[in-house]
């Protein structure tokens, strides 16, 4: 399962499932993507298929690894990865590295274990406003599932996880 970022960052005023699926179309991938964030139709850990969620690795653009599977993201340990492990955008650049993502920080709206924090989704990700609140990880951590809080005005990752396997 390819783990891929949006080719610029967002305020927590997205529509990033859509996001996520036109630009895998525009890079030519096949399978469906989804934003990796909690929603208010659904958790995090839930938003790949349960049959795709053991076996398959989650890999970056070039096929990486980054974690043995779905499942160990959401363990409790707040989705340790090796930070020697670039994550890309669909344009192929290295958020870690490249300027065009200043803050090197990712939206979740997420616990540790994946599941929705609804106070702090920036009001499911349909407001920017510096009033709300967004939890968010900075990549520096070497963690996607860091506890952190954060005005949704900020503009940050937004990252898009290939929710079915096509062969």
């Amino acid at each position: 399962l390819h783990l891929v970022a949006l080719n610029f960052p967002f305020s927590g005023d997205m529509r990033a499932d859509f996001q996520c699926f036109q630009q895998a179309q525009l890079a030519g991938l096949t399978s469906t993507y989804r934003a990796f964030l909690s929603s208010h139709l659904q958790d995090l850990a839930t938003v790949v298929r349960k049959t795709d969620r053991y076996h398959l690795p989650v890999v970056n653009l070039k096929g990486e690894t980054l974690f043995t599977n779905w499942e160990s993201i959401f363990d409790g340990n707040g989705g340790q990865f090796n930070i020697h492990v670039p994550i890309y955008s669909f344009d192929g650049r290295n958020v870690m590295t490249d300027s065009s993502w200043p803050q090197k920080v990712i939206w979740h709206g997420s616990t540790v274990n994946g599941i929705r924090l609804v106070s702090n989704y920036c009001e499911t990700w349909h407001t920017a406003d510096a009033g709300a609140m967004g939890q968010a990880s900075p990549l520096k951590t070497g963690k996607l599932l860091d506890q952190k809080v954060y005005s949704c005005n900020n503009q940050f990752i937004v990252l898009c996880i290939e929710n079915s396997f096509v062969s």
